[in-house]
């Protein structure tokens, strides 16, 4: 009497096991079903918007490309006081460069100390003024 009570139990407890890996299942497939939707659209969006950008190495995106790496990734090439940055762009950061003469743009000498500042000397006073706080006089002055 106890093995038939004992495969009684069994057999419920596989029921009730089978019933939750069937839930599972079906849950797990509406989820799957939801992100492909999900991302159908997203990928409609981004297809409609996105523009199909190739390069060739001369070609001016406000800088000169080396060469292509990838299908989407270029080198830059980089003047030498901008060596310390990375030169490998994505082409989504890259927009095409029409050239025109009035975008030339003159090229400052400036010297950068080792601790990441300039001397910089005012060229004019534009404004001044003072600011009265509780008992202290604050001078501000704007200069070009």
């Amino acid at each position: 009497m106890s093995d038939t009570i004992m495969l009684a139990v069994g057999w419920r407890f596989y029921g009730a096991w089978a019933r939750f890996l069937q839930q599972t299942i079906e849950k797990v497939r509406v989820i799957q079903d939801r992100m492909h939707a999900t991302q159908s659209q997203q990928k409609s969006y981004v297809d409609k918007r996105r523009r199909s950008l190739e390069f060739e190495a001369g070609d001016h995106v406000f800088l000169r490309i080396s060469r292509q790496i990838g299908p989407v990734a270029y080198e830059i090439a980089l003047s030498p006081h901008l060596a310390n940055l990375h030169n490998i762009f994505h082409v989504s950061q890259l927009r095409k460069y029409v050239a025109d003469p009035t975008h030339v743009l003159k090229q400052d000498d400036v010297q950068v100390c080792e601790d990441l500042t300039m001397g910089v000397e005012p060229v004019k006073i534009l404004d001044s003024q003072v600011k009265q706080l509780k008992g202290k006089e604050i001078r501000t002055v704007k200069v070009l």
